[in-house]
């Protein structure tokens, strides 16, 4: 049996996006007439032209922030869906609310290539602990896990007792879920006396999954592999080998960006992910996450071909209120336009004296003069701070704009 789940994911990049891009062009050409908010995003946009990378940066994000907003003004889908509410498998719901929409295609969100990445195959019965209640974490992998022809055990959450009963008598060999609750499932098991070893691959999400714990699920012979997921996107990319990245899925685009901009940077810098997926029924054009990640150099030493991520690290909405004021990243990012001759930037708020603090700290080289930089800083925020010019590649590579470094409390 192949290791990989179908030739697509070892052809070469140039043949990759140009499908892609090939693809796209066909999807909004039907759906833009179909969803509202597509077509105000495309509004300006000649989507014959879309052809390459820097074709699709011209065009604005739509920000997961704003989901709710958009839904309220235009339901269920904010004018995002490009059918109908009554022709969908699911209607699901996330917290906020955001409802996200489900059809009926085959793997429709694209869990089956990070199953099989995980060593699931045809046969296999998967014990999946994600929820199936109004969310579609559940739903997501059982998808991908039916694509694969494997008999899913809807565990859900919480229930321990019950859950190891079930995996006592119905021995899965596979389990989906968070990795903290794997160990809380085969630590009640092993209190309880029975049997959790028939569990010997384990795809993850949702949570972190820190080397002593990959360790202590291998030491129980399971086999672990990670996966990106959101509820609005699907299964964005997935684990391979371990520590190697995580490779993005087919039919996704992910470009990683300037917090509060659509702008994407310079391989290996930490940026917003900002995703793009080919779905007739949902498709989602420039879509920021909020998450935080950098694409990885170089290809998988699996042998699939396209563009790795480094997983998460951590969110990109780092509004904060300073002097009763809201600073966005988007603002620290107009100060870094305005001035070009600045490496990275970081707005760091602090207290001094009961009163809110500002410090533009910036990357420049020697004899860079901070007043203009002050005057802009005045003039984008409206606020008062000062400037401070440090060494180039002194700031941190975290993809982090604004650092509120205030007391708690």
């Amino acid at each position: 049996m192949s290791e990989f789940f179908d030739r697509y994911e070892t052809r070469p990049a140039k043949a990759r996006e140009s499908a892609f891009f090939r693809d796209i062009r066909h999807i909004l050409k039907i759906a833009r007439a179909r969803a509202p908010a597509l077509r105000r995003q495309l509004k300006t946009v000649d989507v014959d032209a879309i052809s390459k990378r820097a074709d699709l940066a011209q065009i604005p994000v739509v920000r997961k922030q704003d989901l709710k907003t958009m839904q309220d003004e235009a339901p269920p889908f904010g004018g995002l869906a490009a059918v109908r509410a009554m022709h969908l498998k699911r209607i699901l719901v996330s917290p906020g609310p955001i409802f996200e929409p489900e059809g009926y295609g085959k793997d429709w969100w694209g869990a089956a290539r990070a199953l099989y990445a995980a060593g699931v195959r045809k046969g296999d019965v998967l014990h999946n602990a994600f929820s199936y209640h109004l969310t579609p974490g559940g739903h997501i992998m059982e998808s991908g896990a039916h694509a694969l022809n494997c008999a899913v055990i809807p565990a859900g959450v919480g229930n321990t007792e019950q859950q190891i009963e079930a995996i006592h008598h119905l021995k899965p060999s596979a389990y989906c879920g968070t990795p903290d609750f794997l160990k809380i499932l085969l630590d009640k098991a092993n209190e309880a006396g029975l049997d959790a070893s028939s569990i010997k691959r384990a795809l993850v999400s949702g949570a972190a999954l820190p080397p002593t714990l990959r360790k202590e699920l291998e030491k129980a012979g399971i086999a672990v592999r990670q996966a990106y997921a959101t509820a609005d996107l699907g299964v964005i990319a997935y684990e391979s080998v371990p520590d190697k990245g995580l490779i993005v899925n087919e039919g996704y685009l992910v470009e990683i960006v300037k917090p509060g901009t659509g702008e994407p940077v310079p391989e290996g810098e930490v940026g917003e992910v900002v995703v793009t997926r080919l779905n007739a029924d949902y498709p989602l054009l420039r879509f920021a996450t909020g998450d935080l990640s950098a694409v990885m150099p170089g290809l998988s030493p699996c042998g699939r071909t396209n563009m790795r991520i480094v997983g998460w690290r951590g969110r990109a909405d780092q509004t904060t209120k300073v002097k009763g004021m809201f600073v966005h990243p988007s603002q620290v990012a107009e100060i870094a336009k305005r001035h070009p001759e600045l490496g990275r930037i970081r707005l760091v708020v602090t207290r001094d004296k009961e009163q809110d603090v500002m410090v533009l700290r910036a990357e420049g080289k020697r004899g860079c003069k901070p007043d203009p930089i002050v005057e802009t800083l005045q003039s984008v925020t409206k606020l008062r701070g000062a400037v401070e010019i440090v060494a180039a590649g002194s700031l941190p590579n975290d993809g982090k704009v604004i650092a509120d470094e205030r007391p708690a409390g």
